[in-house]
């Protein structure tokens, strides 16, 4: 039997059908779909969502990256088992996807994106919007999204769609592969009817692998962990994907080993968790990076190793350090030439449990680093104080009020600026998804949008996105959405008056903080004026939301409150205390290779230059 459908009605009804399982747990694959209409999909995909309004809810968007972080999020909330589609018009559209598709790739989240492209049959050529290349005619600005989708295809005829839509799905929902996914499609051929078999239409279950390990591999691991003196752990976002915390629990209470956790990983132990030694890399604590640096075996569990864990190469430097990756990609795997255990976080962990028994770290290794903890709290908590309640806070202060608030069911999203430094070190995650920080490609404008996603996947916690000015004025757009849908996220919109973080970079690179503040240009040509007069309090207000500005310890104290306990989308503005004098986060424990000018006439780029090569000739190549 076949049903008469147009490729777009297709498409959207084979979307409903389709279900992931893992653990026994079955979800709805593609949960909603976010779209932005326009010429290329208002007529074709924007009918067909009215067709089955009844079974494919849909948000509406103001920005299309907005819409990929609002979906990544949700993804990642549901660990990676339902997935959001996003939908947009041609041309600019369908560019504006590129940020948000590299982000979804980058951190292994699966998102499914429908751009609409120019028409397959051509009638008329070029037609608005189309990018002509004199060279290729098949090639679009959709090819743009090529590089950062892990499936790629474009339907220029409707029957294509049956094998390209069951292919999106496999990778969709592939442990190893997943990522965004992009399925182009032309605006005539989505308004094309076609006589579809029924059984396109059946429903389907994909499961979730967990492989297990290699039993060589397996067997190699536990001698490297047996012969270890002072090994480490290092939990990474694979963890959480894999829904591993409480395996990775039973594996560090049972060996002793000290787990530290990259962003991704952050909360898969509780801050006060005996083995929890907090973050590990350049924004890690002094107590993870000192294990770091002394350490005979490092065991990568879920995690990619990218520069800020490693301190770009410098920061393991035992001698005679080896390396241990259990991940469930052999490309991670075998990084740092380790000995790759390649499996799923939690089956492998359980596995290696087994193989281990009855290993335990010494004594003395335990007492060493449970004291070095305990002095790291003590920093945290006078990060955190507040002598003059009536004071304006600094950024930790800040992070204290919120943190002395929020229990287990709170969720706060960061991802870029001077934030995640900070939270790094500082924040007391007291569940195995309170922390979402997105750092693999650290996207500035992610937290607002992505807060809208983790909000719809879990309509009954508390969340908090965490944004700088500099992020703000990237992407504020979502709050029209979140108060249209009525999404009750809670934004905390700190005020520093400029690029934080990558003004610290400046200086410390010989920039001299060049073009990294907001402030008024002088007749030098530098921008060290006077602050701008912006109200981002009042853009918030008159996007929608209700705001609360606080001027002081106190004040922020109250607001946070008064936030947390709102049924509507609510804003707390604060103003942070930026001056040198004033005490902040913790500096860096670990360095992060930027290259530094080799030549230069400026007193700051030439000291910079020599404390550069310093550290540079520390790094190693772990072979």
């Amino acid at each position: 039997m076949t049903t008469r459908l147009t490729v777009a009605q297709a498409l959207v009804r084979f979307l409903t059908a389709q279900h992931t399982e893992r653990d026994g747990e079955r979800r709805r694959l593609i949960g909603a779909t976010w779209g932005i209409f326009g010429h290329g999909n208002v007529a074709g995909i924007g009918q067909a969502l009215v067709e089955y309004a009844g079974v494919m809810p849909y948000h509406q968007g103001r920005n299309e990256q907005s819409m990929v972080h609002a979906a990544v999020g949700y993804a990642r909330q549901c660990g990676r088992l339902s997935a959001h589609a996003v939908t947009t018009s041609i041309g600019p559209g369908a560019t504006n996807l590129v940020t948000g598709a590299a982000l979804a790739t980058v951190n292994h989240l699966p998102v499914l994106l429908l751009p609409g492209d120019v028409f397959a049959t051509r009638p008329a050529d070029p037609v608005l919007q189309q990018l002509e290349v004199p060279y290729a005619g098949d090639v679009s600005v959709n090819d743009t999204l090529r590089p950062v989708s892990r499936y790629f295809d474009r339907i220029t005829r409707p029957e294509q769609l049956i094998p390209s839509a069951l292919a999106a799905m496999r990778v969709l929902t592939d442990p190893v592969e997943t990522g965004a996914v992009t399925l182009a499609l032309p605006q005539d051929v989505q308004a094309e009817a076609y006589d579809w078999p029924e059984e396109f239409f059946a429903e389907r279950v994909w499961t979730v692998r967990r492989p297990g390990p290699d039993p060589v591999e397996l067997a190699r691991a536990a001698v490297a962990v047996r012969a270890a003196r002072r090994p480490l752990l290092v939990a990474g976002g694979g963890v959480r994907h894999s829904r591993a915390e409480a395996a990775l629990a039973a594996f560090a209470e049972a060996t002793g080993i000290p787990v530290a956790s990259t962003q991704a990983g952050k909360g898969a132990l509780r801050y006060d968790h005996p083995r929890d030694v907090g973050g590990i890399g350049h924004t890690g604590t002094a107590t993870a990076d000192e294990l770091a640096r002394t350490a005979d075996l490092v065991i990568g569990v879920g995690t990619r190793f990218t520069d800020f864990t490693t301190a770009s190469g410098t920061l393991f430097q035992h001698p005679d350090v080896r390396f241990l990756h259990l991940n469930i990609a052999p490309h991670d795997a075998h990084k740092l030439a380790a000995l790759p255990l390649v499996a799923d976080a939690r089956t492998g962990l359980e596995e290696l449990s087994e193989a281990l028994a009855p290993y335990k770290a010494d004594d003395a290794y335990t007492d060493e680093y449970t004291a070095a903890k305990e002095r790291w709290e003590r920093r945290v908590d006078a990060c955190f104080a507040s002598p003059d309640p009536d004071a304006r806070p600094t950024q930790p202060q800040v992070l204290g009020a919120l943190d002395a608030l929020v229990d287990a069911s709170d969720i706060v999203i960061n991802a870029a600026g001077s934030l995640p430094g900070d939270l790094h070190k500082l924040w007391r995650a007291r569940s195995r998804d309170q922390y979402h920080l997105e750092y693999g490609y650290s996207c500035m404008g992610y937290e607002i949008p992505a807060a809208l996603g983790v909000k719809l996947a879990a309509p009954e916690r508390e969340v908090w996105a965490l944004v700088g000015d500099g992020t703000y004025l990237m992407m504020p757009t979502e709050i029209v959405t979140a108060v249209q849908e009525g999404v009750a996220i809670k934004v905390l919109l700190v005020q520093n008056h400029g690029y934080a973080s990558i003004g610290g970079l400046s200086a410390a690179v010989g920039g001299e903080r060049f073009g990294t503040a907001y402030r008024f240009r002088t007749e030098e040509g530098t921008y060290t004026g006077a602050p701008l007069p912006v109200d981002l309090a009042a853009n918030a207000a008159s996007l929608g939301m209700r705001v609360l500005r606080a001027g002081s310890v106190r004040e922020l104290r109250a607001a946070l409150a008064e936030a947390r306990a709102a049924d509507t989308p609510t804003c707390v503005y604060v103003e942070t205390e930026t001056s040198d004098t004033v005490s902040g986060a913790p500096e860096a424990q670990a360095w992060w290779d930027v290259p530094v000018a080799a030549s230069a006439t400026r007193t700051p780029a030439v000291t910079a230059r020599e404390q550069y090569e310093r550290h540079v000739s520390t790094r190693r190549r772990h072979l």
